[in-house]
């Protein structure tokens, strides 16, 4: 049997209403709310969002969240997201604000991940500068004490599979550069849980986040994405095989629990973490009485 693990509740797990849409991804919920309700929930990481930390620090400091972090007893920080840090056209200037902050950031409150993004919009992607450009992002990342963490998207328009994402980080092959492994992004294109075990180099997965789904998706893959994610264990998922597969890798946690979904934001802060614990936890019981059986 292996050890309980160490669970970080992802930045939406936490952010009530807010959705990862221009303009709604600051959350209504205080952060020291949200800090003391995940360590208080027996969780052990917390993810947080740019919007979110940059409207914290209008009147407070990274000193001041790092205190509140290190008081609740948090242990891993996991900092999102970056976006288009290849493009060359009028998205730059934004996207290289979002990326010194957010390594000012992680120096302060030592992440050690934070999560980037693939093109999703449709603009057209050369892929040796994709790949030159992740080179230079870990390598500054690595130059601030944490890593980057690339999560494809099935939805994305470059690299949208697990295939891709593993062809990127070993090609580039910098330590500080892995991928960030969303089980809603590897089953539901319909990807064998194989291809971790087998394909996947255990130094690049940098982080790793759970949740399920029911068996068919409803609107388009992106609506599905952000309005129907289930707690791990309740929907078609295989959660159980999900963890074991990563596990061959070696990795061993934080294990990121991601819920995206209408009924979750309905949920009071303490009574949706509290849930999503318990599911994932169950579904490591699962897990662990597979390796044993």
């Amino acid at each position: 049997m292996t050890t309980a693990p160490s669970l970080l509740a992802t930045c939406w797990t936490t952010a009530g209403t807010a959705l990862p849409l221009a303009g709604q991804s600051l959350s209504p919920i205080p952060v020291a709310e949200r800090i003391a309700a995940t360590a208080a929930g027996g969780w052990q990481g917390f993810g947080l969002v740019h919007a979110d930390l940059e409207a914290f620090l209008v009147d407070h400091t990274l000193a001041d969240l790092r205190l509140m972090l290190a008081d609740n007893g948090i242990t891993h920080v996991e900092l999102e997201l970056i976006e288009h840090w290849w493009a060359s056209d009028e998205r730059r200037p934004v996207s290289d604000r979002v990326r010194r902050e957010l390594f000012a950031a992680a120096e302060v409150l030592g992440a050690q991940t934070i999560k980037v993004g693939p093109e999703t919009g449709g603009h057209p992607v050369d892929p040796t500068t994709f790949a030159e450009a992740f080179d230079a992002l870990a390598t500054e990342a690595a130059a601030h004490g944490t890593r980057i963490a690339y999560e494809f998207l099935p939805f994305a328009t470059h690299g949208p599979s697990l295939e891709a994402g593993i062809e990127l980080v070993t090609q580039v092959a910098n330590p500080a550069g892995g991928l960030c492994i969303d089980i809603w992004h590897v089953a539901r294109p319909g990807t064998d849980y194989a291809v971790i075990a087998e394909s996947l180099p255990g130094e690049y997965v940098f982080s790793v986040e759970l949740n399920d789904a029911a068996p068919e998706t409803i609107g388009t893959l992106f609506e599905d994405t952000i309005h129907r994610r289930l707690l791990p264990g309740d929907g078609s998922f295989d959660v159980p095989a999900f963890i074991n597969a990563v596990r061959a890798t070696g990795f061993d946690g934080p294990w990121g629990v991601e819920i995206l979904s209408d009924h979750h934001r309905t949920l009071p802060l303490t009574e949706g973490l509290a849930a999503a614990r318990e599911a994932t936890l169950a579904c490591f019981a699962e897990a662990d009485r597979r390796l044993v059986a």
